[in-house]
């Protein structure tokens, strides 16, 4: 009998579930899908967990370079990098831009809780196989894994010595990627194996300031496995990585910018990129000219979304490094040990273009540098017995570092403000008395001189935190019949947290100002106030689940569940201003002040800002199904799910350049996920997935305001979210492939397949504005191979998005355009353009 592998590329939807793990049929039959979901290897069919299964061949062949290029596949995950940070969502829940998060989805690597967002734009480099599990997950993944898991497991050294080298490469975008590994048994107990990866690409945007491609990306990641057949029957594993990736540039444009309705006449009826590239003389008095002496580059009027950005420098420049090591034994008794300790670094240095207009407005520096050490202990009873079991303790050990520095880096943004204060009467700090308002003669008012303030200006921050974790779990399955069984457990977990960030004002020699006009400049311009904060908090969390499976027949598995998760609470790393404003300095000289104070009212702006929130949960109950029919021939999957947020944390943009983090009240999320596939024939494979959902907020009376938009109470900048849906929430999401493969000769064979990613509306913004809404949408993919029967050269030519469909990944608000001139403009990060490309693989 001809057995026939069926390798369709990942780029195929993963929501299939086993469709991408094993894309492979014997004789018209599909082959079974193994998962480690739950520490074990076992099929996916007994898995009582809503996954979706994606190999490393498969990730491989298709060219998803790191965990964002997955999302686009997996239908009900969403991720998507944002203007300071990445966001990770499963099912609408997630976490939002802010260094003093960590995700609402757990990332785990080779068993290794990999938290921080930074990392999931780290690349990927030689996997097994990732798996993507739904719903809360505290009990075996642990830590803050309330919306979901992301397992990630790198290829082990092979038992034959095994050479791989491939190259990928799209000419259009100068996009090139080097691929090779060394692998195999060093002597009969101990084996290597050697990855590395080099890739550079030029990117698909174009800088209409440099005229030059981005985002312009280079990485090199190397990683060296060993694994050691110890006597006793121990096996130990060690795993050594480094990774740099750097990045110039960034993948967002302006969208859109509308006239301001101010009734300052230097704004009224122009759009911000007309303001900033005006060409006004202004009037001198003295040593000061009053009006806009601006002229920027003529490419800030651009708002056509056209993939041409308009920007200044721009630069991310990232290190990783990784150790791990597993000991794993039997015990005397019977069971499997693992003992698991890794250590784990990272550290960033970015500029970023932070007006995102092009304009020479200001610029912010970020670095972080974190460490995080871990050790995991595992027992896995025996199977087969009436009881089943896993438990083990974990203990972890993190700090992070972080820093940034907002710059005004021109005469911009001073002489910006200046002309906003004249209409405000020197409300953004004192003015210059018996100065008649010559700008505008319709007023008789004094001309605000505030914007001086903000020559050679910049808003130094630091942030750190250090965490303490210890915690204990244990997992038992009681096969009450030869049909059913129940699985129930729990991980108890408690964590000591500290945090500190202070935030300051300093003058172009980096000499902090004295208290002054300056603060209520910065106050009404960047919501930002002065603060020095400190805190320290424990908590305990107890995450219990509860499922029931049974076997109405051998070829189908119902299962019901509910688990409820926990995410810590934290500092927030991002706020620019205090929750607390007697520990905010005010100007003691603004308008309308007798001593300056708090007691005389002299604060110009009502800001709300954040430090200390508090911990998220979510109960979670799923009804699902996995069933094979015809012999196998085909299979189906499915899962009805409910999810209950309380507390849920939320990272709230303030207009300006920070977030606020705090708690929404609760929130729901319910759905229903389906995949399925079916081999036609021995030649032909057919799969489908598709995602249905809704997400709403319950009570959240905080959310972000849109621009223009009046806040619900008067004197706060929020605005009340309830009964409204979530950022990245479709109300269907999915996918659709065709596969064939076919014998040219008796050592040549072909493979082929087209598959389709479709999806709903949806609002890639955190403050939900209706106006940047991305459209529902379908995205074509295809892939066509020719190899030898024995796979050992494989040439092949890969396309993506072959309509070439414009996609909002990210967007938000175009920061201070509103705050200074009153007008609206809009921000989106694109997704990748159409690309074809070849990609030519040798193993021996």
């Amino acid at each position: 009998m001809t057995v026939k592998m069926m390798k369709i590329p990942a780029l195929l939807s993963a929501a299939f579930v086993s469709g991408l793990a094993q894309q492979a049929w014997s004789a018209g039959v599909l082959e079974e899908v193994i998962v480690t979901a739950q520490h074990r290897s076992e099929s996916l069919a007994d898995v009582p967990v809503s996954v979706s299964a994606v190999s490393g061949d498969k990730l491989f062949e298709a060219g998803i370079n790191k965990m964002e290029d997955l999302a686009a596949y997996v239908p009900n995950l969403k991720m998507a990098e944002g203007g300071v940070g990445t966001l990770i969502f499963i099912r609408g829940i997630g976490s939002g831009e802010n260094q003093g998060f960590e995700q609402s989805v757990g990332t785990y690597v080779d068993g290794v809780y990999y938290g921080r967002a930074q990392l999931a734009r780290a690349p990927f480099l030689d996997l097994a196989q990732v798996e993507v599990l739904r719903g809360p997950q505290n009990i075996l993944y642990g830590k803050n894994s309330v919306g979901g898991a992301i397992s990630v497991r790198t290829a082990s050294p092979s038992q034959d010595s095994e050479i791989l080298a491939s190259v990928t490469g799209d000419p259009e975008y100068n996009e090139y990627t080097t691929d090779v590994v060394f692998s195999g048994p060093v002597n009969d107990s101990f084996g290597l194996r050697f990855a590395m990866r080099a890739r550079q690409t030029d990117g698909y945007m174009i800088n209409q300031i440099s005229n030059e491609p981005e985002p312009q990306r280079e990485e090199l990641t190397a990683r060296l496995k060993g694994v050691w057949d110890m006597p006793s029957d121990k096996t130990l594993t060690v795993k050594l990585e480094h990774g740099i990736f750097d990045v110039v540039g960034r993948q967002f444009e302006v969208i859109s910018d509308d006239p301001s309705p101010s009734d300052i006449f230097l704004f009224n009826g122009r759009t911000y990129g007309e303001i900033v590239s005006d060409t006004n003389a202004g009037v001198p008095i003295g040593n000061t000219t009053y009006g806009l002496v601006l002229n920027e580059h003529p490419s800030v009027r651009d708002h056509t979304p056209d993939y041409r950005t308009s920007r200044q420098e721009d630069y991310s420049n990232n290190k990783t490094y990784n150790l791990t090591s597993q000991l794993d034994w039997n015990g005397d008794s019977g069971g499997i040990y693992n003992l698991i300790f890794a250590h784990m670094m990272y550290s960033y240095d970015e500029l970023c273009d932070c007006d995102y207009t092009g304009a020479d407005l200001l610029q912010a520096e970020f670095s972080e540098d974190y460490q995080q050490t871990s050790l995991e202990f595992r027992w896995l009873s025996d199977q087969g017995d009436n009881w089943e079991y896993i438990g083990g303790g974990y203990l972890q050990y993190s700090e992070v570092d972080f820093q940034d520095r907002v710059i005004v880096s021109s005469d911009l943004a001073p002489q910006l403000i200046n002309a906003a204060d004249i209409l405000e009467g020197g409300a953004r700090g004192d003015i210059d008395p018996g100065l008649g308002n010559i700008l505008d003669p319709r007023t008789t008012l004094g001309i605000g001189d505030a914007g001086n303030e903000l020559v050679g200006f910049s808003a130094p921050r630091t942030f750190i935190s250090e965490s303490t974790i210890a915690s204990a779990f244990l997992q038992a399955t009681w096969l009450a019949t030869d049909y059913s069984r129940v699985i129930f457990g729990g991980r108890y977990t408690w964590e000591r947290k500290t945090g500190a960030r202070k935030f300051d004002f300093a003058g172009a020699d980096g000499e902090i100002m004295p208290v002054g006009e300056i603060d209520t400049v910065a106050a009404i311009s960047f919501a930002g106030e002065r603060h020095d904060l400190r805190g320290q908090r424990e908590e305990g969390q107890f995450a219990p689940s509860l499922k029931y499976q049974y076997y109405p027949s051998d070829d189908v598995m119902l299962y019901a569940s509910w688990a409820r998760g926990y995410k810590s609470g934290g500092y927030d790393a991002r706020s620019n201003s205090s929750p607390d404003p007697s520990l905010t300095p005010l100007n003691p000289n603004v308008l309308g002040c007798t001593n300056g104070g708090v007691a005389d009212g002299c604060n110009q702006v009502s800001l709300v800002g954040s430090f200390e929130y508090d911990r998220e949960e979510a109960d979670t109950v799923e009804l699902g199904s996995k069933s094979s029919f015809l012999g196998g021939v085909a299979e189906l999957n499915m899962a009805l799910f409910y999810t209950n947020f309380r507390d849920l944390q939320v990272s709230i943009f303030d207009g300006t350049l920070g977030f606020n983090v705090g708690n929404a009240a609760s929130a729901v999320s319910y759905g229903l996920e389906m995949d399925g596939r079916v081999a036609l024939s021995a030649n032909w494979l057919l799969a489908a997935g598709i995602s249905v959902m809704s997400f709403e907020y319950e009570d959240h009376e905080k959310g972000t305001c849109v621009q223009g938009q009046e806040p619900d109470v008067v004197g706060s900048p929020t605005c009340d979210y309830s009964g409204k849906t979530g950022q990245f929430v479709a109300t269907y999401s999915g996918n659709a492939v065709l596969g064939y493969e076919s014998e040219l000769t008796d050592s040549l064979l072909f493979r082929g397949n087209i598959d389709a990613i479709f999806s709903d509306s949806y609002n890639p913004s955190p403050n939900l504005d209706p106006r940047v809404e991305q459209e529902a949408y379908v995205a074509f993919n295809a892939r066509l191979s020719i190899s030898t029967i024995d796979n050992m050269w494989d040439l092949a030519l890969v396309g993506k998005n072959l309509t070439d469909e414009r996609v909002y990944l990210y967007a938000n608000d175009t920061p201070m355009v509103n705050t200074i001139t009153g007008g609206t403009s809009h921000i989106a990060v694109v997704g990748p353009r159409r690309s074809i490309g070849m990609q030519a693989t040798y193993r021996f």
